[in-house]
C-alpha cells in the first residue's frame, strides 16, 4: 500500500461521493448517466451497488477508476479527492473490470509483476506468489493468459487488482461466466480479504450473491440513487411475507373468507397467502384458515428477498 495511505488515519468512509453527476453530450441531445449521486461506503463494509442495465453503475465505477471524467460533484477514495489528490486516490483502489482485458502473451506471474511495477511496488515488497496462491492460480503461474479458462481469467483480474494492496476493492460483475466451483473459490478469497479489513464494492446481476455477501446495499436507477441502506433495513421496507400451506385433501378453490390475503393456489397444490408481518400476526391467519374449514397438513413461510425490493424500486411504475 502507498506509504501516504499507511501514515494517515483511516477514514470512516472508504468511498464518499457528493452530488456526483455525469452528462454525456451527443447528437441526439444530453444523456444524464449519473444524476447527483451522494453515497458513502463505510470502511470495512461489503457493499453492493445494484441497478438494471444502463442505470449508471459502470459510469460511477469508471469515474472512481479515473477512466471517465465527472461533469460535477465530488468523489473521495480513502479520504482522498479524486481531482485534488489523484495519485493517492488511485493507489487506494483496485478495480476488477467486467471485460477480460488481459494481455494473452503474458503469464499470470509476468502480469502481476508488470502491474506491481506500474504501481511502484518495489521488487522486495511484491506478493506475486502469495496472491497467485490465494486465487488458485499457482499451478498456472507460467502458462500464457490465453490458455486460461474464463473463470481463471476472472481470478487473475482480481489478483491484478490486489498487487498494490489497496484498502478498497471494486468488483464489477466478477462472476459473469464463471462456473459454480470457481465462483465459490473466488468468493472465499474475497471474503477473506474483507475479513482482513479490505472494503469490497460489488456490482452484480446475481442478486442472490449480493443478498448473501453484502451488509449494505445501494440501488441506482436511471442515474439516480433510489436506495442506500443496510441489507436488513432495505428488506424490511417491503414488510411482506408469504405463508405456504398444504391442506388436507388438496384444494381446488379458495374460500372467500381468505380473500384479504391475496390467495393463490400454487402449481404444487399449496395455498399461498400474502401478508404484512407488522400488521397481521401469523396466528391470526392460521385461525382464519381453520375457520374456513381447511385442515393444515404442513406449512412454511417465505420472506421477501432482495429481488423483490430491487424490482419494486427499479420498475417503470416506480
Amino acid at each position: 500500500m502507498d506509504q501516504t495511505l499507511i501514515n494517515t488515519t483511516p477514514p470512516d468512509n472508504a468511498i464518499e461521493t457528493r452530488d456526483l453527476t455525469k452528462v454525456y453530450a451527443g447528437k441526439h441531445g444530453r444523456k444524464v448517466a449519473l444524476d447527483g449521486i451522494s453515497l458513502a461506503v463505510p470502511r470495512g463494509s461489503f457493499f453492493a451497488l445494484l441497478g438494471p442495465n444502463g442505470a449508471g453503475k459502470s459510469t460511477f465505477i469508471n469515474i472512481l477508476a479515473g477512466l471517465v471524467t465527472k461533469s460535477s460533484g465530488q468523489a473521495r477514495i480513502w479520504g482522498r479527492d479524486i481531482d485534488v489528490d489523484h495519485r493517492a486516490a488511485k493507489a487506494a483502489i483496485g478495480i476488477v473490470p467486467q471485460e477480460l482485458n488481459l494481455d494473452p502473451f503474458f503469464t499470470p506471474r509476468e502480469l502481476l509483476d508488470v502491474q506491481a511495477g506500474l504501481y511502484g511496488v518495489p521488487k522486495a515488497e511484491r506478493r506475486t506468489e502469495e496472491i497467485l496462491q490465494a486465487v488458485g492460480l499457482a499451478d498456472k503461474a507460467d502458462s500464457y493468459a490465453r490458455t486460461l479458462s474464463g473463470g481463471m481469467r476472472r481470478r487473475l483480474l482480481v489478483a491484478k487488482a490486489m498487487v498494490h494492496t489497496p484498502p478498497v476493492l471494486v468488483l464489477d460483475e466478477p462472476t459473469a461466466g464463471v462456473d459454480i466451483e470457481l465462483r465459490q473459490s473466488l468468493w472465499a478469497y474475497v471474503k477473506q480479504l474483507n475479513a482482513g479489513g479490505v472494503t469490497v464494492v460489488l456490482t452484480t446481476h446475481y442478486l442472490e450473491e449480493a443478498e448473501e455477501l453484502c451488509d449494505r446495499i445501494a440501488i441506482i436507477n436511471q442515474g439516480k440513487l433510489v436506495a442506500c441502506d443496510s441489507k436488513q433495513a432495505l428488506l424490511a421496507r417491503l414488510d411482506s411475507k408469504a405463508m405456504l400451506i398444504s391442506v388436507d385433501g388438496g384444494l381446488t378453490a379458495v374460500p372467500d373468507s381468505l380473500a384479504a390475503y391475496s390467495p393463490e393456489i400454487r402449481a404444487d397444490g399449496r395455498l399461498m397467502l400474502r401478508y404484512a408481518p407488522s400488521a397481521v400476526p401469523a396466528g391470526e391467519i392460521l385461525e382464519n384458515v381453520r375457520a374456513a374449514g381447511l385442515g393444515i397438513r404442513d406449512l412454511s413461510t417465505e420472506e421477501a428477498d432482495l429481488e423483490d425490493i430491487f424490482l419494486r424500486l427499479t420498475s417503470s411504475k416506480g
